[in-house]
């Protein structure tokens, strides 16, 4: 078994170009006064201090008005969101705070509860999960920490569960290839975590959280300003969680972890305009599932499934106005080290992650533009297997324009060029209009992407890399992703609907084979499908806001079709049900009390690979949420899956015969932990 270790991880680098506005902006002028400031200062922050949102949204009711505040920077060129013609979905420091009630150790369920994305695991052994975005994979979704890929280029599965909310103050989705602004590893879209700021006073908050399947989080973050220029934040978490088998079946369906993390984040204004920030950080985990002491699987061997994990980041950004200019620089670097067991097997290896980026930007009366330089590493080493070693060296070339032909029509075009060291010469194009006429918003976007492939889909991280046959004579993944936007308010009644369609050529899947020619199935080996992957869906969401009392509900179709390279069967996509939705009700006022009600359905998802169902069934995910406040203490409770779903009271979730990629467990199509109830208090430190 891997030796346990508990390292530092050095996380940093955020983002120079984004920071905190210092107001709220509610007037139609003011609003064109901040997207007049964009232009000068070109990259803003996106989300202004948390007391100025709540302030504003006890002075306004209507939602759209709090809205005109955010700029975007994951777009790059910081407009104001209503003024964006690429459709940008927000999550604000409120929701955030809520989520972080109901799971403060990771941001799974943040981002899951947002229409069109979906949480998918992809190790039900150890629990870790990726980010699935209107259907595609979620090895095609990019995820950014303030604009940087501090979790990797590509980052891994486990990593989603690594990350607390406490010091977020947004997050930024985009749906689509994104590849036009961050390359190969942003094929399906990007999530853009935006960091806190410190505000002009220190301010502290502590979390203490526990469930009822032994589980515990202590979070804490610090922040205050040092002097005219400087300011600093601190966060903290330790988190653990014990091995839980519900179905007495000798299997964990709770993996087992302890993890501990920190980020210490330094700001920096300068006297003539220039911005710094950079960030360091740690994390480090022990995380144990698999069968439990003294049972076996059905070949009579236990099966010991663990993985402890070390990963450190750095990254500085530097932003310097010129004349009617900004020059902009930054880089960050990742390293994160794996030790695996699978049973008797142990696999060491080691990521690495590199970017070192510099850009110029400016504007006209009628144009904002960027065009910069990029050069990105991205490395695997493993011990165990070295035939799976590689180094992609990517440099590139990336441009964008915003031209507002009048009030009511912008139009943005992108391009990046990519010179892989591996797959070659890459062009990501992307297009995207806004018009909005009177009380209307409608978006348009067309864009081209490709991902490289690596040894990592779904079914290796949850297996390993042991029965995996050396890669030979992949080629790159494409895409064309289209969508179109049209929204409309009516007085506190916000409405959306979204129509989008994507095609994948190339994608990559596991093929199983002998080992030698005429006997048993026993390995696979990773291939490009011969036939084109389309995806068609669309999402409606409705939102209303009356007081203290708001209320969301969403729709998401979904049509998918694959023709696998295995069998040469059409079918739909696996684990992508045809039919999801949500709804979302929360009485709340700020500094008093909290009360909501949530529910999300499932709807039907082929199964592949699984001997006891070609079907998932449908349901249904409720909870409840009640929190009060008094003075600087709040205290919170919180119940999930009031129905009790849980996959293993349908089927086993061990499979018969370990299958040829190595794995035991058949995927996760439903929930996996049954009812559960978290409580705990949060106290707010500082005025």
């Amino acid at each position: 078994m891997p030796k346990k270790n508990s390292f530092l991880v050095v996380s940093a680098i955020s983002l120079l170009n984004y920071f905190p506005l210092s107001h709220s902006y509610s007037s139609q002028s003011e609003s064109q006064a901040l997207d007049q400031q964009s232009k000068t200062n070109i990259v803003a922050e996106s989300y202004p201090q948390e007391t100025n949102l709540h302030e504003h949204e006890h002075e306004h009711e209507h939602q759209h008005e709090s809205a005109e505040t955010l700029v975007i920077q994951a777009t790059r060129l910081g407009r104001v969101v209503d003024d964006e013609p690429i459709r940008v979905e927000l999550i604000n420091r409120e929701e955030i705070e809520e989520k972080a009630l109901m799971r403060p150790g990771n941001i799974s369920m943040l981002v899951a509860e947002t229409g069109g994305v979906r949480v998918q695991t992809t190790s039900p052994a150890l629990g870790s999960a990726n980010i699935r975005l209107q259907a595609l994979y979620g090895r095609y979704t990019q995820l950014l920490s303030d604009g940087l890929p501090l979790y990797g280029g590509q980052t891994a599965s486990i990593g989603l569960l690594q990350i607390p909310p406490t010091d977020i103050a947004g997050v930024e989705i985009i749906k689509g290839s994104a590849s036009s602004l961050y390359g190969g590893s942003a094929l399906g879209g990007v999530i853009n975590l935006i960091s806190r700021r410190p505000k002009e006073e220190f301010e502290g908050e502590v979390l203490l959280n526990f469930t009822s399947r032994d589980g515990q989080d202590l979070t804490t973050y610090f922040a205050m300003p040092k002097d005219e220029n400087f300011s600093s934040s601190l966060t903290v978490g330790v988190h653990s969680q014990s091995k839980q088998d519900l179905d007495s079946d000798g299997w964990a369906d709770l993996a087992g972890y302890e993890r501990i993390s920190a980020r210490p984040r330094l700001f920096w204004n300068g006297d003539n305009g220039q911005r710094a920030y950079a960030t360091l950080g740690m994390m480090t985990e022990q995380r144990d599932g698999g069968t439990l002491p003294g049972r076996v699987l059905n070949d009579g061997n236990p099966f010991q499934r663990s993985l402890d994990s070390e990963r450190y980041d750095l990254g500085v950004v530097y932003d310097q106005p010129l004349t009617e200019m900004n020059w902009n620089a930054r880089a960050s670097i990742m390293d994160q080290k794996h030790e695996h067991q699978f049973g008797t097997t142990d696999e060491l290896d080691e990521h690495r992650s590199i970017l070192i980026e510099t850009s110029l930007s400016g504007y006209t009366k009628q144009s904002n533009w960027v065009v910069g330089v990029a050069l990105q590493s991205e490395e695997f080493q493993s011990d165990t297997f070295p035939v799976f070693n590689y180094s992609y060296d990517i440099p590139g070339l990336f441009s964008q324009v915003d031209y507002d032909f009048s009030d009511e029509i912008v139009a943005a075009l992108s391009g990046r060029i990519d010179w892989h060291s591996e797959y070659g010469t890459q062009f990501s194009p992307r297009i995207s209009i806004l018009f909005k006429p009177d009380d209307w918003t409608i978006r348009g976007s067309y864009g081209q992407g490709y991902y490289a492939p690596t040894p990592f889909v779904e079914d290796i991280e949850a297996a390993g890399l042991s029965r995996l046959a050396p890669l030979a004579a992949l080629k790159e993944e494409q895409a064309e992703t289209y969508s179109l936007d049209i929204n409309y308010d009516i007085g506190k009644v916000e409405t959306g609907v979204t129509f989008f369609s994507s095609v994948v050529d190339g994608v990559t899947e596991l093929e199983p084979i002998a080992s030698i020619s005429g006997g048993a199935i026993d390995r696979v080996r990773l291939i490009n499908s011969v036939e084109e992957s389309r995806i068609n869906g669309s999402e409606v969401l409705l939102r209303y806001k009356s007081g203290h009392f708001k209320l969301t509900a969403s729709y998401v179709f979904l049509d998918s079709n694959r023709k696998s390279a295995v069998d040469a069967r059409s079918s739909e996509i696996p684990l992508t049900p045809r039919h999801s939705a949500g709804f979302v009700a929360m009485w709340e006022e700020h500094g008093s009390y909290r009360l909501g009600l949530e529910a999300y359905y499932t709807g039907e998802q082929l199964l592949e690979s699984n001997p006891y169902r070609n079907e998932s069934k449908p349901y249904w995910h409720l909870g409840l949420l009640g929190e009060i406040t008094v003075g600087k203490i709040s205290w919170f409770v919180n119940a999930e899956n009031l129905l009790n779903i849980r996959q293993t009271k349908e089927d086993p979730l061990l499979l018969l015969e370990r299958a040829p990629s190595g794995r035991w467990t058949t995927d996760i199509w439903s929930r996996n932990d049954g009812f559960i109830v978290n409580a705990g208090f949060r106290v707010r430190l500082g005025n």
